[in-house]
């Protein structure tokens, strides 16, 4: 049998080689190499600066150079405060700056409901306003409509600043005015004060906070409870004398009620 590579072979024709394959190479030399384009173009500028000679330029030159950016900010002038207001127009000028406070006569109250002379104050641009118990019995005027001026702190016809406090003195509607408003009684050196006639709430706030204090009925065995309705009828220790510290006692009657 002859066995040269023009015979056919008996177990069938022979392996064909690839087509573009170098011969004799081995099977990982004949892989297609990728070669990334970086460093195709690195390349191809290194050759192209060998090639000219006298090109010293790098690739990476056509990027331009980051332009830096200052910027300037004009300071004031010496000596000018930095919160002036500009000068005014030509022609114009500025408004000056009114301190005096307007002046106002102030009405007469005196008689009106306590609720009508607040709100005619308040029309006349007199906004602080207070008010106190004529009688003296240091109620508060929680229902404005149910008490009437007796006094005002500001005379009638006299002219005031409108931030001036207006005070009025009241009483309750169906009581009558006192011929001047009642003072609440207090101790003058250290001496008992005459609290026959007062509410009982006003004499025990005349009193030093820590004093024992005993209220009772003068008339009946009640309980004084709103004191501002109940006025002092007896006392000890007696007006004038001095006080170290002792109990007091009194005894009242409601303020429509007389004494026994």
């Amino acid at each position: 049998m002859n066995w040269n590579n023009n015979t056919q072979q008996p177990w069938g024709p022979a392996p064909q080689k690839p087509s573009g394959a170098a011969p004799g190479l081995p099977a990982w030399a004949r892989k297609r190499v990728v070669v990334p384009a970086a460093v195709g173009l690195f390349v191809a500028g290194a050759v192209a600066g060998s090639a000219g000679g006298s090109s010293t330029e790098n690739v990476n030159s056509a990027t331009p150079a980051p332009v830096a950016t200052v910027t300037v900010t004009a300071s004031p002038k010496t000596g000018a405060p930095a919160d002036a207001e500009p000068p005014a127009p030509k022609g114009t000028t500025r408004p000056a700056d009114d301190k005096a406070e307007a002046e106002v006569s102030v009405p007469d109250f005196v008689g009106m409901g306590l609720q009508s002379a607040q709100d005619a104050a308040q029309a006349k641009g007199f906004y602080t306003l207070t008010s106190h118990d004529s009688a003296g019995r240091n109620r508060m005027q929680v229902f404005d409509r149910n008490w009437k001026v007796c006094s005002q702190n500001v005379a009638a016809g006299k002219s005031v600043a409108t931030t001036t406090e207006l005070d009025f003195g009241a009483v309750k509607t169906e009581e009558s005015c006192p011929a001047k408003d009642r003072k609440p009684p207090k101790v003058v050196g250290g001496r008992m004060p005459d609290l026959a006639g007062k509410s009982v709430n006003t004499a025990r706030d005349a009193l030093d906070s820590g004093t024992s204090l005993t209220v009772k009925d003068a008339a009946e065995d009640r309980m004084v409870l709103l004191e501002s309705n109940w006025k002092v009828c007896t006392q000890v220790p007696a007006a004038g004398a001095k006080l170290n510290g002792q109990p007091v006692e009194i005894t009242a009657v409601k303020f429509e009620e007389s004494c026994p």
